[in-house]
């Protein structure tokens, strides 16, 4: 675990992965190894044996605020013990342990921006590299995901007028507005899906700078939505349809809702979380599955199983066989 502990003392916080990537390109040991720049400061790392048919792949950066790592008998604590610096370590512990028996014609591909709008994965799409099949890392209870909602993303600016608070009816409140968008948001009908239940949003970005006696001339924000298949369109339709005088809407990235590839002898369930997988255009069959829970990603108890972490290289190995 040695090698865990190391990888999760690096603050590798999204911006701050490049650090943790030269790491990495010096301590792991490959056939081939290849640090590519993704433009913005960061760097992608690429470790192959052979000419890869089967890249597991997963992420180097994490949420904020970095934690650093404790262990604690059976569970390891810290800032991407399960999102996504656990999937790094079990890979690559499945990966040594295929090249001890013999195996080759298998990568690890670790990847920067994931958690901002996968822009490691973007810039590794626009290469030649092409093989069959990609595992991603993510926090998955060590199940194979059979589907995953997708994503959209709006920048909203509602436009008031500033005036003395006693006499609102003098002004216009971006507050207002924004309170009444929430309203009509939470009373929208999004068609529920059979595979992937419903949509959800958050809000976030959330900003207005104006002083408490003041009517707010502006307030911006960001909704994120999760979408589902049934779903997709009826969110694109009702943001559309918000667009008025008094607000700026701007639609964002995203992706759709997916299927993926399964195989026998690894369970499977959807989640409604995103990855880099979307993005990844170089594969033809897309698989996720790692060690943790998502409901700890993100979180400052964030943490993982030690055994949790032995199934996963299991795994690995397994899905590997099954491709071959």
């Amino acid at each position: 675990m040695k090698l865990f502990e190391q990888i999760l003392s690096i603050d590798s916080t999204s911006g701050k992965e490049r650090e943790l990537g030269l790491f990495l390109a010096h301590k792991l040991q490959a056939e081939k190894v290849e640090l590519l720049e993704v433009g913005d400061g960061t760097v992608n790392l690429f470790l192959s044996w052979g000419e890869p048919k089967l890249v597991f792949c997963t992420h180097l950066d994490t949420v904020p605020p970095y934690i650093p790592p404790r262990i604690e008998q059976d569970k390891v604590w810290g800032r991407g013990a399960c999102d996504a610096k656990g999937q790094i370590y079990s890979m690559y512990q499945a990966c040594q342990r295929l090249a001890q028996a013999g195996k080759s014609n298998f990568g690890l591909l670790l990847l920067s921006g994931e958690e901002t709008g996968s822009f490691g994965a973007k810039a590794f799409a626009k290469t030649s590299f092409r093989a069959p099949y990609l595992v991603v890392g993510e926090p998955t209870d060590n199940c194979l995901v059979s589907a995953s909602k997708g994503t959209r993303s709006y920048s909203l600016c509602f436009k008031g007028k500033a005036f003395h608070s006693g006499y609102p009816e003098m002004g216009l409140s971006a507050v207002e507005l924004f309170v009444d968008f929430v309203n009509r948001l939470r009373a929208a009908d999004f068609p529920e899906d059979p595979v992937l239940g419903r949509t959800s949003y958050n809000i976030g970005a959330l900003y207005s700078e104006n002083p408490q006696n003041i009517l707010s001339p502006e307030l911006c924000c960001r909704v994120y939505f999760r979408t589902t298949f049934a779903a997709e369109a009826a969110v694109e339709e009702f943001m559309s349809a918000q667009a008025s005088e008094c607000l700026e809407v701007k639609a964002g990235g995203g992706d759709q809702a997916r299927q993926y590839y399964v195989i026998d002898g690894i369970p499977s369930k959807v989640v409604s979380f995103g990855s880099d997988a979307p993005h990844l255009s170089n594969f033809e069959h897309k698989m996720i599955c790692g060690p943790g829970s998502i409901m700890s990603a993100h979180r400052d108890e964030e943490h993982i199983e030690i055994k949790d972490i032995e199934t996963a290289i299991e795994n690995y190995i397994k899905i590997y066989e099954s491709c071959n």
